[in-house]
């Protein structure tokens, strides 16, 4: 896979640091709550934008590595569904008012990032000077599915993350959310707010998906921009993802075990590509054929609600 110029790397960062600026400086610079006509509008802003990179890459790498870019892209954004449930968990969990959740998931996704970019290039430096580590990434993407799939044992409880904790012991939080702040004045003494507490965990959440997700997208391509730019694509769109599925996430009942079957497949693509490679074509057809699956059979097997007492 070709080396990309540092303009390149450069002249995307701009552009996403520019769109980020808009977003927020711009579209979003009152804090209010986002109903399903906007988000669903942001949805399509993102997909098009991302669509549309891809049709750069086509342009300029080539078939491969476009078809690889798109990949990457789906892989992520279907790891990403997990995560809306999980920020609603949090968002309910700390009572965040709708209005200041926007601003929450717009910094929680940039953190996240930062994060990833550092990952990303860390992982395939490693993999230049030690390929035998992609064993190592497959049979770690095998367990992460199996674990996925089986049956939950305990609910996610936030109030309990290892950060918030020690977060909480050193440093002074105000007893109540003073509007969309982070940090404010309390008692004479300057504060961190609740806020800052759910992004903390937010950051911390991610984290904890990005070491499933990454590890996936390096099955698929060894190029750190394809995977840094597809990436980033899939996460900027997240937070809209979250507005518009929101409420309605208990409906794809069979998602979860869909994306743990990705995860098993990709792993497995991982273990056997010395001996039997796998096409990125076929990849993609398994990719979208699960998710298809998962989806409609969520819809047309509803769970079936216990009658009221």
């Amino acid at each position: 896979m070709q080396t990309m110029p540092l303009w390149a790397w450069v002249a995307f960062l701009v552009f996403i640091a520019a769109m980020l600026a808009l977003d927020l400086g711009v579209f979003r610079k009152k804090s209010h709550t986002v109903g399903m006509k906007e988000a669903l509008g942001w949805c399509a802003v993102w997909l098009a934008l991302a669509m549309g990179f891809n049709g750069l890459v086509l342009r300029h790498m080539g078939n491969e590595a476009a078809l690889q870019w798109f990949t990457g892209y789906l892989v992520e954004i279907c790891l990403s569904v997990d995560n809306v449930f999980v920020f609603i968990i949090i968002f309910s969990y700390f009572r965040v008012p709708t209005q200041h959740q926007h601003r929450v998931l717009f910094w929680g996704i940039l953190g996240a990032a930062i994060m990833r970019f550092v990952f990303i290039i860390a992982g395939v430096s490693l993999l230049e000077h030690f390929h035998w580590l992609i064993y190592g990434f497959g049979v770690f993407l095998v367990f992460a599915g199996i674990r996925m799939a089986l049956p939950k044992k305990e609910e996610i409880d936030p109030g309990k993350n290892i950060a918030v904790r020690l977060f909480r012991k050193f440093f002074p939080v105000t007893p109540a959310y003073v509007g969309g702040k982070f940090f404010a004045a309390h008692n004479g003494r300057r504060t961190a707010t609740p806020l800052l507490i759910v992004l903390l965990v937010i950051e911390t959440t991610d984290l904890a998906f990005a070491l499933d997700s990454i590890p996936a997208v390096f099955a698929i391509t060894g190029s750190a921009f394809i995977i840094f730019t597809s990436n980033i694509f899939a996460i900027l769109g997240l937070r809209s993802l979250y507005f518009a599925l929101h409420g309605v996430m208990g409906l794809f009942r069979y998602l979860g075990l869909g994306l743990a079957c990705i995860l098993v497949f990709i792993g497995v693509k991982m273990l056997i590509a010395e001996i039997y490679p796998i096409s990125i074509g076929v990849s993609l057809t398994v990719i979208g054929s699960v998710l298809a699956i998962s989806v409609s059979s969520s819809l047309l097997f509803p769970e079936k609600k216990e009658p009221a007492a």
